[in-house]
């Protein structure tokens, strides 16, 4: 994919020039460096990845903000509103030095922050074209923006939540004994798009003694009777908002004997935390209400991930839902809350929901039924 690629509808021109003065504002009088990727997309409405030319968003403290871009990728970027935005273009070919150009913008700047996923060859090539700028990361800036999710960003969610729910509801269609990991997991890709994605992002069928592997992915284990299997899938919708979802199935009766007595203290966990949720608290105290109930029952050294992520543009981003986080939650940030058990070489069990935090409380985003579904 090309970086100059955009993927699905551009927001509105206002919503972006305030995300373009707010990251400015948020900077505090540090210069911006914004490569292609989801923080480039939050604020010009443009996906894709970097490559080996550079592309960069260039936002000053002071002074007009530029894009710095290969001339034989500007065409690309015609259904972005640039002029509206208020911000320059740069174009450069092959033999120029696209980080001095970069660099002019950002002359006598004491600080730049680069984005997180800036590839190392630009990152070096940018600090070498401005030596006395202290380099830090853009991260902390930009996700304080993007923690946050406005009304069309939630509604994006929404959907991205029920097109997921509705692939969760066809599982049935696939997995069953004889089958392999692979197969089911090729059917689930090919119905993620069929039910409204852009695209599957990834897809886990852990079976038996690979559930008990929080990211397993695929492979050629033929599905048995009596499996326990985790499936944990998603992707982005068109607009790039992505979805996350966690259920856990049973082919037949699980041959395990602690499995229902298990899975109900993992419901209950995943429960708890979910009506832990409202704004005020912290974000280490969701994790903490499904810790609890899981370790007073005895099997708390089987869950061994934190209990959520943030989610948006990207499937992990902030807030993370995890002991020593003090975040305050606040009004639309919108994260998962998927506590699991995982018993090493025999099974393991995991339910995902992301939800958003409303004014006076918390929203699901997905419906299915929480409970181990037998098939």
């Amino acid at each position: 994919m090309s970086s100059r690629t955009p993927q699905g509808p551009i927001p509105d021109v206002a919503v972006l020039r305030s995300r373009v003065e707010r990251a400015r504002t948020e900077a505090a009088g540090t210069g911006l460096l914004i490569a292609p990727g989801s923080d480039l997309r939050y604020l010009l409405g443009l996906g894709g990845g970097s490559f080996e030319r550079l592309t960069t968003l260039v936002i000053p403290a002071d002074g007009v903000p530029v894009l710095v871009v290969p001339k034989m990728e500007a065409p690309g970027f015609a259904d972005v509103p640039l002029d509206e935005l208020g911000i320059d273009v740069v174009t450069w070919v092959d033999g120029d030095d696209p980080y001095a150009l970069a660099a002019d913008r950002l002359s006598g700047a004491d600080r730049v922050a680069v984005s997180d996923f800036t590839p190392a060859l630009h990152v070096l090539a940018l600090r070498s074209a401005l030596p006395k700028a202290e380099q830090v990361l853009a991260g902390p800036i930009v996700r304080e923006l993007r923690m946050r999710k406005d009304a069309a960003e939630i509604d994006a969610l929404r959907r991205a939540g029920a097109a997921i729910d509705r692939v969760h509801a066809r599982v049935r269609e696939w997995l069953r004994p004889g089958r392999t990991e692979a197969e089911v997991g090729a059917d689930i890709e090919a119905a993620i798009v069929e039910e409204g994605h852009a695209a599957a992002d990834f897809v886990i069928v852990g079976s038996g003694p690979n559930g008990a592997s929080p990211h397993h992915s695929l492979s050629d284990r033929v599905i048995e009777s009596g499996d326990v299997v985790v499936v944990d899938i998603g992707g982005p919708i068109p607009e790039g908002y992505n979805s996350d979802s966690t259920r856990t199935y049973a082919v037949g009766t699980p041959r395990d004997a602690d499995v229902m007595a298990t899975y109900a203290v993992l419901e209950a966990a995943q429960q708890a935390a979910v009506d832990a949720v409202r704004p005020g608290v912290s974000a280490e105290s969701i994790d903490a209400a499904a810790r609890s109930v899981i370790e007073a029952a005895g099997l708390g050294e089987y869950f061994i991930h934190r209990t959520g992520h943030g989610i948006g543009l990207d499937v992990h981003e902030e807030p993370y839902i995890v002991a020593g986080n003090e975040l305050t939650l606040e009004p639309g940030m919108a994260f998962s809350v998927e506590p699991g058990i995982y018993r090493p070489g025999r099974w393991g069990a995991r339910i995902e929901d992301i939800v958003v935090v409303t004014a006076d409380g918390v929203e699901p985003l997905n419906r299915r039924p929480h409970g181990l579904t037998v098939l």
